[in-house]
């Protein structure tokens, strides 16, 4: 097949392509800087409907449809939940699917989620007619294959990625033609503790390691310590700037790898226009489905996999709470446990939980003696290994509830470490002690 040239002269309006959509259908909306937000405004805009009901990763960008004063018609369910949904989850308007992402894609495959309908944003086609899912195959791929009608938003600006992230002109049902942004974003501000994490977790990170980073300052904190490290490879769900001057200094040469050699692997990437130019067909940079980036048989099979993952909350006895602040939905569980036990089984290799001893300004401890009530385990005492604060490393594999307590209070901050030794005698019965411990 080969592309019409004049493709471009077949795009309707983004209302004509929502009109396609029904009462009673299951929808795709494609996440992250993919975001079809043109699309998005005008389902807002249609108010007959009834019993849409819509399936999504975080979204980037205004999300009309998740206002106070949106259609009743749209229930949004969030597989991961994004700072755009928090306060409609929070207030019953929106609905949030517990899941792992690297199970994602089977719900739509299997017909778990029968998808009517995929809203998504292409890179223009190629010569051979074929478009891409750019910054975000995810579970974008899934959705496209599975979805009756694939309604697609197709924008100048968005990358041609390489990889398993090809959608034919054929599969699209009917597109519209955009040349826009992408929606970028910004690297978040590193506080002087989200130094000190990185500099904690660099030694951790030998040379040859396959890298797992996620988005925010500690990740990119943690990248900017590593150019002293060889050979080192990434296998990853997503990656953002940080990454990017690691590659271009011939740190990461992904030599060692056992999956994809030679090739960084991502499902996604979050960033600037720099990183989303980085990624235009560049041949070293492959994107799968979060089947693959996130299958732990495949995760296990690199060398030394270093998984770099956040918490928001962890309790005495290793449990992490890394998506909700208690019953209040934050996020999701991603891919934390995918690459936390990819990792432990890979050999050589270290799952890395990272956070802040505190929150609010200082005022709260997030190393605390039990999670809150309502908040999700999403990493189970059983799979924790390395924690990091900013006052230190500890290895909690094969410590008892005893020595988990000592190693955790020497990671909290100083001000909470009292209470926190008082509270733990009282639930545990220990008498521990900071460097020890022993039996009343």
């Amino acid at each position: 097949m080969t592309v019409d040239p004049h493709w471009r002269s077949r795009a309707v309006s983004a209302a004509e392509l929502i009109s396609r959509v029904s009462d009673g259908q299951q929808v795709f909306v494609h996440g992250a800087a993919a975001t079809p937000t043109p699309l998005l405004d005008a389902l807002a805009e249609r108010h007959d409907l009834h019993d849409v009901q819509l399936y999504h990763l975080h979204l980037a960008g205004p999300c009309r449809f998740a206002e106070p004063d949106a259609p009743l018609g749209l229930q949004s369910n969030s597989l991961f939940a994004g700072s755009t949904l928090r306060s409609a989850i929070a207030d019953g308007r929106a609905d949030f699917i517990p899941v792992f992402l690297s199970d994602i894609p089977a719900l739509f495959t299997s017909r778990a989620v029968a998808l009517d309908v995929a809203l998504v944003q292409l890179s223009p086609p190629d010569r051979h007619g074929n478009c891409t899912l750019g910054t975000s195959v995810d579970a974008a791929k899934a959705a496209v294959d599975s979805a009756t009608v694939v309604l697609a938003e197709i924008n100048e600006r968005m990358p041609r990625t390489l990889g398993n992230t090809v959608v034919p002109m054929s599969r699209v049902t009917a597109f519209m033609h955009s040349d826009r942004p992408l929606h970028a974003a910004p690297p978040a501000p590193r506080t002087p503790e989200d130094e000190l994490i990185a500099a904690h977790i660099a030694p951790l990170v030998d040379h040859g390691a396959t890298l797992q980073l996620g988005i925010g300052a500690i990740p990119d904190a943690v990248a900017s310590r590593l150019h002293d490290k060889l050979e080192l490879g990434v296998h990853t769900e997503m990656f953002s700037d940080g990454l990017v001057p690691l590659i271009e200094a011939g740190v990461v040469t992904n030599r060692d790898k056992h999956v994809h050699p030679g090739r960084t692997v991502t499902s996604f990437v979050s960033g600037s226009q720099p990183l989303f130019d980085f990624v235009h067909d560049n041949t070293l940079v492959e994107f799968h489905p979060c089947d693959r980036t996130n299958d732990t048989a495949l995760i296990r099979k690199n060398p030394k996999v270093t998984a770099i993952n956040a918490a928001l909350e962890i309790d005495l006895t290793g449990q992490v709470c890394a998506d909700s602040l208690g019953h209040r939905i934050y996020s999701g569980i991603g891919g934390q446990m995918d690459f936390i036990r990819g990792a432990a089984l890979s050999a050589g290799g270290k799952p890395i939980i990272a956070l802040p001893s505190t929150a609010a300004r200082g005022t709260l401890s997030r190393i605390v003696p039990t999670l809150k009530p309502g908040a999700g385990v999403v990493t189970t005492r059983g799979h924790v290994h390395y924690v990091v604060t900013e006052h230190g490393v500890a290895n909690l594999h094969g410590l008892n509830l005893r020595k988990r307590a000592e190693a955790l209070i020497a990671l909290a901050h100083p001000s909470f470490r009292q209470d926190l030794w008082n509270q733990v005698r009282g639930l545990r019965h220990f008498d521990l002690r900071p460097g020890g411990a022993t039996r009343d």
